[in-house]
């Protein structure tokens, strides 16, 4: 408001000869987003003309224009509709009536306000104020009073002015009375100023209500406060009044002076004892209903003591302008009682959030693990808490999760239930300190007139920038410092909690890294310089690095795994876990801010787990190689297709690609074992060819002849295969494990590997032998119904 006044006064009253006093954001009772501005101004030319002038912005928006103007004269009646509530309405009466509703209350009250004051000044026919607060409305109008008005903006209407006829004739007769005038003229200056300050004196004259209010005002009630803020804004302006010269040493002048500075004084000294009582008896009332909020986990609302403060805003920014001191020592006083106030509450608030969280965590899995808080031990400051420190002091669960732990559980045993209430924990203690330090900072900057930065609205209310928006140099730093200071327990509690959390279940990381992520982002939209977002932007750091330890942590477990030399292997532990560790992973990480942090921990996971997959099959005794990589990469497959994991897509063709080599490897080399006489046989006819004998002279080797052929073919009747396969389906039932379920995948791919070797063994016969007429014991129908009824019968 304060940048679109400068416009105004530039654009559109200055060329007018006129002085803006007063301005509020109205629209038409009824009609909504048609805002324009009504503006209270003065003539800077005499006789004083006071009007109301109605602008508006153009029809583009870029400029603002005077619309319309009524002369104060014509006004009638003020309405402001109610007079003990808020109401943003009121009408105007002038020649007709005209309704507005103002963008706020005190918007309309300044208005009014200002309008009342005028009228009392320059009109002698008095408007009608109906409904309007008697706070107001003064009986009077001190002479004292009337620059506050426009705040000092009329002080350019007393320049100097040309004598007019009335004021000659005056002075003359002065001079004729006086002998000395023209041959003394400094005596009969000096006799001039002092018969002049009798005109000048309405500048340093404060009234006697004035006066009584800075002596003895009532700074405990709504209307005293009103009355000291009034009186004090009065005294400051009589203390800057620019005297002409030589006036500073006329003795009226001096003694004038050193009332007000008495006055000064006095009334600082009140209001600083005052301040002072209200702090230490707010912070002890405030603590009384900490008990309260002992059993549930929210914070006490400071909004009423920050309501009640707020009333003596304007006068702790008098106090910054006339003792900085007394300022700077109530700074200091209110700093002390409330980081007192605050560290009580919020340690008490931590206390049943760690509580909370111990709750959580099941009797009866793992190793009982210790609590330790801020103070090394659980321990509320009321008996409430400490009975809920005995009720969860039995319900503990296991000091570390980790892939290896969640592999050998079933779902029922993930402790969801106790996570998702762990995050709802965690997300409750984030949302009340979040309300908590904003709310605190906004006051703090209010109550001690401290600039920050200049809002977005600000900025956008003009093009030009202008430079008393920008915080004085050290205001920024004062309102941090502050806040640090109040809040200095918070930070410390936090990382507590998350070391708590951290220690109940290592993948709470993964929850605290959502969460304080989301409301580190939301805080730096909010301000990026606030306390609130540098601190919880500091307690991210050890989120994050909470998170990486426990990455490492399923990494260095998965390293030290051994597996039984007298079972088989199966899905390794560590492989299940990714899956269940994925799925958590997902659900918690969706849509968040951090997604790049779980990429990047995906990745680091999922080549351990490649690279300890490998170590555990080359060091399995029971299980052949082949079956522990076709097994475990296939369940890696499986789960990064069900699970879409983009930046895993490479690792998820790798361990298809894994898979399918190894089951191929596998059924090669197992179905060598049925038909090991007739696979040696054809391996030296293919290798004597490889060596360059012709395959029609094959049967020409001693070793390869005919007879040789018939004798190994007569070894391998039907019966002996079927034999053979039936063996070998237990063997291969035997070395996998029954949750990947690939028993069935693997007997088909051995029945087709088999069909493959045996057209393969009926080509090499028909090109070795040809014209022999020897044939295999049994056919390709024959080998199809062995494979259907050995698997049937199983």
């Amino acid at each position: 408001m304060t940048a679109i006044k400068h416009a105004l006064q530039r654009d559109i009253f200055t060329p007018n000869d006129e002085r803006l006093l007063s301005i509020v954001n109205v629209c038409k009772a009824g009609k909504k987003k048609k805002n324009c501005f009504l503006c209270a101004t003065v003539t800077t030319e005499r006789p004083v003309q006071v009007r109301v002038v109605k602008v508006k912005k153009s029809d583009k928006g870029d400029f603002y224009k005077r619309q319309m103007a009524w002369e104060l004269r014509d006004l009638a009646e003020v309405d402001a509709k109610d007079a003990s509530k808020e109401n943003p309405e009121f009408d105007l009466h002038f020649e007709k009536v005209y309704r507005w509703v103002a963008s706020s209350t005190a918007e309309k009250n300044s208005f009014i306000s200002c309008i009342w004051k005028l009228n009392q000044r320059y009109l002698r026919k008095k408007v009608e104020f109906v409904n309007v607060s008697s706070q107001l409305l003064e009986e009077s109008v001190p002479s004292g009073e009337s620059q506050s008005v426009a705040g000092g903006d009329e002080d350019a209407l007393d320049d100097y002015q040309e004598l007019n006829a009335r004021e000659e004739q005056d002075i003359e007769g002065m001079m004729e009375v006086c002998e000395y005038a023209i041959s003394n003229a400094e005596a009969f200056a000096e006799k001039l100023s002092k018969e002049l300050q009798v005109l000048d004196g309405n500048y340093m004259d404060l009234s006697k209500g004035h006066i009584r209010a800075l002596q003895e005002g009532d700074l405990s009630s709504s209307k005293g406060i009103e009355a000291c803020i009034n009186a004090s804004e009065a005294l400051l302006q009589c203390m800057n009044v620019a005297l002409r010269p030589g006036h500073e040493k006329l003795m009226s002048v001096k003694q004038q002076q050193h009332l007000f500075t008495e006055l000064r004084d006095t009334f600082s000294r009140r209001l600083t004892n005052h301040l002072n009582n209200v702090f230490v008896h707010q912070g002890h009332d405030q603590s009384s209903v900490l008990s309260q909020h002992m059993a549930e986990l929210t914070l006490p609302k400071h909004s009423p003591l920050h309501r009640d403060l707020l009333h003596y805003a304007k006068l702790m920014e008098w106090l910054k302008n006339t003792q900085r001191e007394k300022y700077e020592g109530l700074s200091r006083t209110y700093v002390d009682y409330m980081t007192r106030l605050y560290e009580r509450e919020i340690k008490d608030f931590f206390e049943v959030a760690k509580i909370k969280m111990a709750g959580t965590a099941k009797e009866g899995k793992g190793n009982k693990f210790g609590l330790h808080g801020s103070s090394g031990k659980l321990t509320g400051s009321t008996s409430s808490l400490n009975k809920l420190a005995v009720q969860s002091s039995s319900s503990r669960r296991s000091q570390s999760s980790s892939l290896l732990d969640m592999g050998n559980m079933s779902a029922s045993d993930l402790d969801v239930a106790d996570r998702t209430k762990f995050d709802k924990i965690f997300e409750q203690v984030l949302s009340e300190l979040e309300p908590l330090c904003l709310a605190e900072q906004d006051f703090i900057s209010k109550f001690f007139k401290l600039q920050q930065h200049p809002t977005l609205g600000e900025v956008e209310e003009s093009d030009e920038v202008v430079p008393s928006r920008q915080p004085p140099p050290g205001e920024k730093d004062m309102v941090r410092l502050m806040m640090n200071k109040v809040f200095q327990s918070i930070e410390t509690e936090l990382n507590s909690l998350i070391t708590l959390g951290d220690k109940i279940d290592t993948f709470h990381s993964l929850y605290m890294l959502v969460k304080m992520s989301h409301h580190v982002w939301t805080a730096e939209n909010v301000d990026p310089a606030s306390y609130l977002s540098t601190t919880l932007g500091n307690v991210l750091v050890t989120v994050k690095r909470n998170f990486d330890k426990c990455i490492s942590g399923q990494i260095r477990q998965m390293e030290e795994v051994k597996i039984s030399k007298k079972s088989k292997v199966g899905i390794l532990p560590f492989v299940a876990g990714f899956e269940e560790f994925a799925e958590l992973a997902e659900t918690i990480f969706r849509n968040a801010e951090r997604r790049g942090d779980l990429d990047k921990a995906y990745v680091k996971l999922i080549r351990a787990v490649f690279m300890n997959v490998e170590k555990v099959a080359n060091e399995s005794q029971k299980t052949p190689r082949d079956v522990v990589m076709m097994e475990n990469f296939h369940h890696i497959f499986s789960t990064l297709s069900h699970l879409k994991i983009s930046c895993l897509e490479t690792e998820r063709r790798e361990a298809k690609h894994k898979y399918t080599d190894h089951l191929q490897s596998y059924v090669i080399n197992s179905l060598g074992q049925p038909l090991e006489k007739l696979n040696h046989f054809f391996e030296g006819v293919e290798a004597r060819v490889a060596q360059g004998v012709r395959e029609d002279e094959v049967s020409y080797q001693l070793a390869f002849n005919k007879q040789e052929l018939r004798k190994v073919i007569k070894e391998y009747p039907g019966k002996e295969v079927k034999k053979g396969l039936d063996n070998l389906y237990k063997k291969v039932d035997k070395h996998l494990c029954e949750e990947e379920s690939l028993l069935q995948v693997v007997w088909h791919s051995m029945q087709d590997e088999f069909i493959r070797q045996y057209k393969h063994f009926e080509g090499l016969i028909g090109r070795c032998y040809p014209g022999s007429g020897i044939t295999m014991e049994f056919t390709i129908g024959d080998m199809l119904e062995y494979f259907s009824s050995i698997a049937q019968s199983h």
